[in-house]
């Protein structure tokens, strides 16, 4: 393993073109193909057990002990249990069990192989038990954290830039088909590192074929093992008809109601996870039966499942539209305020990624605006989760690509509205975001006091 790209001559000590032409740069790119394919094949087992987990402690259990299906109740005590995990994992193992939720998508800095035990254990208990998070967060940690131990093992002496290169191509490939196509993985990195400039061509290039990599082994072990290929997608999206003025006019409202309501769950989130913070054990546990008791009331209002409720949302996402006609405006909305209620609960306590969620939260509330006069429901559907995705990520570009490209030839149709939800979002939460305290005026300060003679 090369050392990294060699330092640049005299007089051009920043130039990206001059490390793209060494030999290292070349190294960089082979290691970050390479290890694309072990990663992807460890993130699709990942996803794979986190499944089989949900059917053994969803389906299984409750009939191995008399249940015909498993009771309303039935996720209480089991995400009583992952409070407890969780709890433990954070207070005793490296890292943290990974990122705080509740502090948005982050994905800066150089990964952590000491962190990925943790990480892979809280992420497993929380999506398992039916916490309200997605697995893309910690897939990204679980990606990076392996490439930059394999990179350490293979030479301990690496330079840190062909380090944090090949780690972040190893996240690459980690969530390379997890969002339904490579390009929407690689721009959700790029704009959560605030990539830019020369330089982003440096790293994203990497990114890209470690993705692409990653991308062909997902599809091959979904089909070698008929598991499928835990993608984002879905099987059926109605006709969308030409963006019409009214629509256009909806999606300023969307963009509105968006900001308004991503501001009050990440405020929520972090003022819950504050208190958390100093009772780790005790408010986890009732974080996670808040979630358990919030699904119980949705499915006794509405007598729809819990799992409405439950879990990222990824999985309900295609049969939400494909049912959309059999959600009343008052269904919806009932699971809007639950969902985003344990979406809260979730993020202050638990570990997970927020993007999925917030996808789900933004497509029940487009839906809901389909039944107002003059919104299809593909174009709500669409520009819901364009709106709350942004609001909860502010990251535009792969807000916009997300829910157009979802949906296929109907997303394209569609984008026009989906562009204008995003801005509207995506400006709101930015003028309703808590700013830092301001420093005095230096004529308010307090003057140093005269040093002692």
């Amino acid at each position: 393993m090369p050392a990294g790209p060699p330092a640049e001559p005299a007089g051009a000590p920043n130039d990206p073109l001059a490390i793209v032409r060494t030999r290292g740069y070349v190294w960089v790119l082979v290691i970050s193909a390479l290890l694309g394919v072990p990663i992807s094949a460890a993130a699709f087992g990942f996803l794979a057990l986190v499944s089989e987990l949900q059917s053994l402690v969803y389906s299984d259990l409750p009939k191995s002990l008399g249940f015909q299906d498993a009771p309303d109740w039935w996720a209480i005590p089991l995400l009583a249990v992952a409070g407890v995990l969780v709890a433990l994992t954070v207070r005793y193992l490296p890292g943290g069990g990974g990122h705080k939720p509740a502090e948005g998508l982050k994905t800066g800095g150089t990964p952590s192989f000491a962190a990925v035990p943790g990480v892979a254990a809280a992420a497993l208990v929380s999506l398992s038990l039916g916490v309200v998070l997605g697995p893309e967060a910690p897939l990204i940690a679980l990606g990076g954290g392996l490439a930059v131990g394999a990179v350490k093992l293979l030479k301990r002496d690496a330079a840190p830039s062909a380090v944090a290169v090949i780690g972040a191509a190893g996240s690459f490939a980690a969530i390379s088909e997890l969002l339904g196509s490579p390009l929407v993985g690689a721009f959700l990195l790029m704009e959560a590192t605030g990539l830019g400039g020369p330089m982003m061509g440096v790293v994203l290039v990497p990114g890209l074929l470690a993705a692409g990599v990653g991308s062909l082994i997902f599809t091959g072990l979904g089909a070698w093992t008929g598991l499928g290929t835990y993608s984002l997608e879905l099987s059926h999206v109605p006709t969308a008809g030409t963006p019409t003025l009214g629509e256009f006019a909806w999606a300023i409202v969307a963009g509105v109601i968006a900001a308004l309501l991503g501001e009050a769950i990440r405020r929520t989130s972090l003022a819950l996870q504050d208190l958390v913070d100093r009772h780790r054990l005790p408010l986890t546990v009732l974080m996670g039966l808040a979630v358990g008791v919030i699904a119980l009331l949705y499915a006794a209002i509405t007598k729809r499942p819990v799992t409405g409720v439950l879990f990222s949302g990824q999985d309900a996402l295609g049969p939400l539209l494909a049912d959309s006609a059999g959600y009343t405006a008052a269904t919806l909305i009932v699971l809007l305020v639950c969902k985003s209620l344990a979406y809260c609960a979730s993020m202050s306590a638990f570990r997970g990624g927020p993007v999925f969620p917030a996808v789900f939260v933004g497509a029940v509330g487009g839906l809901a605006l389909s039944h107002l006069p003059g919104m299809g429901t593909t174009a709500g559907f669409a520009l819901g989760i364009g709106a709350m995705t942004v609001a909860m990520l502010k990251l535009p570009m792969t807000s916009v690509m997300l829910a157009s490209l979802l949906l296929g030839t109907d997303g394209l149709t569609v984008m026009p509205l989906v562009i204008v939800a995003v801005v509207v979002a995506y400006v709101g939460t930015l003028r309703l975001a808590r700013l830092p305290a301001e420093p005095p005026p230096p004529e308010a300060r307090p003057r140093p006091a005269a040093p002692a003679v």
